[in-house]
C-alpha cells in the first residue's frame, strides 16, 4: 500500500514540575482577580450578595480545570497485557466523500499498528461528487486490501446507499463477534501505538469504552487550524480528562474510540434509528455510543492513545461542523438529564455546564442594567478580565502535555501566549453559535457538512 504520507510522532509527556511552577502563580492571579471583582461589586452596591455568589458559582463551574491534572494514562501488568493481546479487535471506518489521500493515510496507519488488529471493515456510505457520480476509491481499496492480506488482517469493503454514519457503522459491526470495536473517522491518522495504548484500560472489566487523545493534523494549514489547536484544549485535554478521573466520560470522540463488543451489538437496531422531536437523529453518533457504554459501566479517556485528525481550514466549513456538533450535544444533554441518575456525576456535570452558560449570559446583563454597577463598570470589567485571562492561561497549560515531532517548543509557547485572544473567538463567535444551535437543535441529518471533499491531506503537509 502506498505509504508516502507519514503522520507526525506524538507522545503524552506532561512536564509536571515546570507546569506546576507556572500553574501556581496563574491560579493565584485568578483568585486575586476574582477577589478583586467581588470587592469591586461590594464597594459599589449594597445589594451585592446574590451577584457575588453568582460570580463565584460561575468560576466553580470550571471544576474540571484542576481535576484534569489528576489524569494519568492507564497501565496494565504483564499478565493483563497478555490477556489483552488475546482480544479480537475490529476496526470500523465509515467513509463519505473523503479525500482519497486522507483515507489512504488513515488505513495505512491502522495496518501499521504496533498491536496488530484482527479485522478492518470499511463502509462507503454512497460517496459521490458534485455531479452525483459515484466516487469508489478503487486504487485505495486495492492497495489497502493487498497490504492487509500480507499482514494476515481480515478486511471487508462495502458500498451502501447513503443513509448516514450510524447505518454505515452497524452494517459492519452488528454481526461481528469481536471483543473490542474501534471506531475511527476516515480522516483520522493513528499514532503507531494508538491501539496498544487504547486497549490498556480494558484490563479493568468495569471499563466499557475508551476515548483516544485527539490532535490536529493540519495544524499549520491556516490561522483557523492553529486556533483550533487551542480551541480543542478545554474539551480534549480539559473536560474529558477530568471526566476520566471520575470514569464518566460523556463523549468519546468518533475520531478514535474503543468499545466492548457487547455494548455495540446490544445497540444494533436501536442506535441507527434514534429519533428526536419525531425526526431521525444521525448526528452525534459518538456521544450515543458512549451513552450506551455509560449505562453499562465506566467510560474513560486514554491520553497516550493518540490520533491526528483533519480540521476545517475555512470559516464556512468550520461553522457548519460546529453547528452540527452543538445541535447534537444539545440533544444529548437532554438525554443525560433524563436517563442518568440524579445522584451521578454525569447529571451534575450537565447541570454545571448549563449553570455556567446561564451565569455567563446573566451576569453581564446585570452589570449593564443595574445603575449601581454601570457607574463603575470599568473597574468591574478590569477585575473580571484579570480573572478571565488567568483562567484561560490555566486551561491553556494543557497544551504542554503533548510533544509532537512537527511542533517546535516555540510554536507551543506562541499558542499558549495567544490563549486569551483565541478565547475571544470562543466568546464572540462560538457562544452565540451555540445559542443558535440550541434553538435549532431539531435540524438533524446524516453527515451534515461533507457534501464534497472539504479538507485534503495535501494541505496538512
Amino acid at each position: 500500500m502506498n505509504a508516502e504520507f507519514r503522520a507526525p510522532r506524538a507522545r503524552y509527556a506532561p512536564p509536571r514540575a515546570s507546569i506546576m511552577l507556572a500553574a501556581l502563580p496563574l491560579a493565584a492571579f485568578a483568585a486575586w482577580g476574582l477577589t478583586h471583582l467581588v470587592a469591586a461589586i461590594t464597594t459599589f452596591t449594597t445589594s451585592f450578595g446574590a451577584t457575588c455568589v453568582a460570580w463565584t458559582a460561575s468560576f466553580l463551574a470550571l471544576w474540571w480545570v484542576p481535576v484534569s491534572w489528576l489524569e494519568r494514562p492507564f497501565k496494565a501488568s504483564g499478565e493483563q497485557r497478555a490477556a489483552l493481546d488475546e482480544l479480537t479487535v475490529t476496526v470500523q471506518v465509515p467513509v463519505y466523500n473523503e479525500d482519497p489521500a486522507a483515507l489512504r493515510a488513515c488505513l495505512r496507519s491502522v495496518l501499521d499498528q504496533s498491536r496488530r488488529v484482527d479485522r478492518v471493515h470499511v463502509v462507503d456510505d454512497g460517496s459521490a461528487d458534485a455531479a452525483g457520480k459515484p466516487v469508489t476509491y478503487d486504487d485505495v481499496r486495492r492497495d489497502f486490501q493487498a497490504a492487509a492480506a500480507e499482514l494476515g488482517i481480515g478486511t471487508t469493503w462495502q458500498r451502501t446507499p447513503n443513509r448516514g454514519k450510524r447505518f454505515a457503522q452497524m452494517r459492519a459491526l452488528a454481526d461481528d463477534d469481536a471483543d473490542v470495536f474501534v471506531t475511527l473517522d476516515s480522516d483520522s491518522v493513528l499514532d503507531r501505538h494508538a491501539v496498544r495504548e487504547g486497549l490498556l484500560p480494558f484490563a479493568d472489566p468495569r471499563v466499557q469504552s475508551v476515548g483516544g487523545h485527539v490532535l490536529v493534523l493540519n495544524r499549520t494549514a491556516s490561522l483557523l487550524t492553529r486556533m483550533t489547536c487551542v480551541l480543542y484544549l478545554p474539551f480534549t485535554r480539559g473536560v474529558r480528562s477530568a471526566q476520566s478521573v471520575l470514569r464518566r466520560v460523556t463523549i468519546n470522540s468518533g475520531t478514535l474510540a474503543f468499545y466492548r463488543g457487547d455494548v455495540v451489538r446490544r445497540a444494533a437496531g436501536v442506535y441507527e434509528h434514534e429519533r428526536f422531536a419525531g425526526r431521525p437523529m444521525q448526528m452525534n453518533d459518538d456521544s450515543m455510543l458512549t451513552f450506551y457504554a455509560l449505562l453499562a459501566g465506566d467510560t474513560v479517556h486514554q491520553p497516550s492513545s493518540i490520533a491526528f485528525t483533519l480540521v476545517p481550514q475555512h470559516v464556512n466549513h468550520y461553522v457548519n461542523q460546529q453547528l452540527r456538533w452543538m445541535r447534537g450535544t444539545t440533544v444529548r444533554h437532554l438525554w443525560w438529564l433524563r436517563y442518568m441518575p440524579v445522584t451521578g456525576a454525569v447529571f451534575w456535570m450537565t447541570v454545571s455546564e448549563y449553570l455556567h452558560l446561564v451565569l455567563a449570559l446573566l451576569l453581564p446583563a446585570v452589570l449593564l442594567f443595574d445603575p449601581a454597577y454601570r457607574t463603575h463598570l470599568d473597574s468591574i470589567a478590569v477585575a473580571g478580565a484579570q480573572a478571565g485571562i488567568m483562567m484561560n492561561y490555566l486551561t491553556a497549560l494543557r497544551i504542554f502535555t503533548v510533544r509532537r515531532s512537527d511542533e517546535p517548543p516555540w510554536a507551543r509557547a506562541a499558542l499558549f501566549a495567544c490563549a486569551p485572544l483565541i478565547a475571544l473567538w470562543r466568546l464572540l463567535v462560538l457562544r452565540p453559535l451555540y445559542l443558535y444551535a440550541m434553538c435549532t437543535c431539531r435540524r438533524v441529518g446524516h453527515w451534515g457538512t461533507r457534501q464534497s471533499v472539504e479538507v485534503s491531506l495535501a494541505e496538512a503537509r
